[in-house]
């Protein structure tokens, strides 16, 4: 793709998204979603690849119904209160409706069906921003409206953290195992959203830090399904050697960093009188935990059954940006010690 355009492009999912952060109006919220969709799409085609298309198709799809949705809610919500400002809303209708086509954009349980799909046919990099950055500006609307009834969001966030275990469990491609740990992590930041909005803020920046590293390792790896992360050792011993520790912090194991926010929901659900809530959360944790396992086995424990002749892989200077990743490796696997600091930071 010609840089000026995919600098272009970049700038468009920057704007959308700070657009949608800065805005007290629906209507202005509204524009900066579409600008976010639209600037995304030509990067999800760009290859030209038939599944390529039918991603992008699918997931313009989704996205415009749920644009359509939010602004049908919030033009019923100024039809019924006269407001449009994003923090006045009082009316259970169009904040519930608003909730679900959030739900819808952002792929929770049970609007999710289109995620794995839609990841399943991207390339990796455009897969990452799509797990990432264009979670931004919805969980930020999510954080600022109120909603009157808690147990829609409760139920929004327990379904998808037993489909994002559930699903995951029979996958051999990695794109769409990674889509299915996106819907378990967003259970749980939509399960504790209305008694700790910070606290979903720390998990939505852990699992983009975990999700970071996660999909970087695959990319250099230029692996996309199971079978072909058994060549690993291969191609960078070093980094094999670390996967499955990106992978279980990824499964919320201690003492790595993904342990953190669990740790902290698990505890804030307790305070609410919410046991039972917890310990299914912590239940479908165990799922996510499987498939983890199951990447790690064939990563590390596992050795490729066709000898690689010739000079191997990994002797050779590779071309790719590898700093990035070892940031964001080391921050996947050490910053379970800065706990009391982020209990600290969310207390202010």
């Amino acid at each position: 793709m010609n840089p000026y355009i995919l600098a272009t492009l970049l700038f468009g999912l920057g704007l959308g998204t700070t657009i949608t952060f800065a805005s007290s109006h629906w209507l202005l919220a509204w524009m900066g979603l579409e600008m976010n969709t639209l600037a995304i799409i030509p990067l999800m085609a760009q290859h030209h690849h038939p599944r390529a298309v039918e991603a992008t198709t699918k997931y313009f799809l989704t996205q415009a119904t749920a644009a359509a949705m939010l602004l049908f809610a919030s033009t019923t919500n100024a039809w019924l209160t006269g407001q449009w400002d994003i923090q006045q809303m009082t009316h259970p209708l169009p904040i519930t409706l608003i909730t679900l086509a959030l739900a819808l954009k952002i792929g929770l349980a049970p609007v999710h069906s289109w995620l794995p799909e839609v990841l399943q046919g991207l390339d990796l990099t455009t897969g990452l921003i799509l797990s990432t950055w264009q979670k931004l500006a919805p969980f930020a609307l999510l954080l600022q409206i109120q909603p009157v009834n808690s147990s829609i969001l409760i139920a929004l966030g327990l379904l998808s953290t037993l489909v994002g275990g559930w699903g995951g469990l029979n996958q051999t491609q990695l794109r769409k195992i990674l889509a299915y740990s996106s819907i378990a992590h967003l259970g749980w930041m939509i399960l504790v959203l209305q008694f700790s909005p910070s606290l979903t803020l720390l998990t939505l920046l852990t699992y983009f830090v975990m999700t970071f590293s996660t999909f970087l390792v695959f990319k250099l790896n230029k692996s996309t399904s199971i079978n072909m992360l058994a060549t690993s050792w291969a191609k960078a011993p070093a980094l094999t050697a670390l996967a499955p520790l990106v992978l279980l912090s990824l499964g919320g194991l201690p003492p790595l960093t993904g342990f953190m926010p669990k740790w902290l929901i698990l505890q804030e659900l307790a305070k609410q009188d919410l046991a039972p809530t917890a310990t299914l959360a912590a239940m479908s944790a165990l799922l996510s935990l499987y498939f983890y396992l199951r990447l790690s086995y064939a990563m590390t424990l596992t050795m490729s059954p066709n000898n690689l002749t010739g000079t191997t892989p990994w002797r050779l200077q590779s071309s790719q940006l590898t700093l990035p990743l070892a940031i964001s490796t080391l921050a996947t696997l050490l910053l379970l010690p800065l706990t009391p600091a982020a209990v600290a930071l969310l207390t202010l």
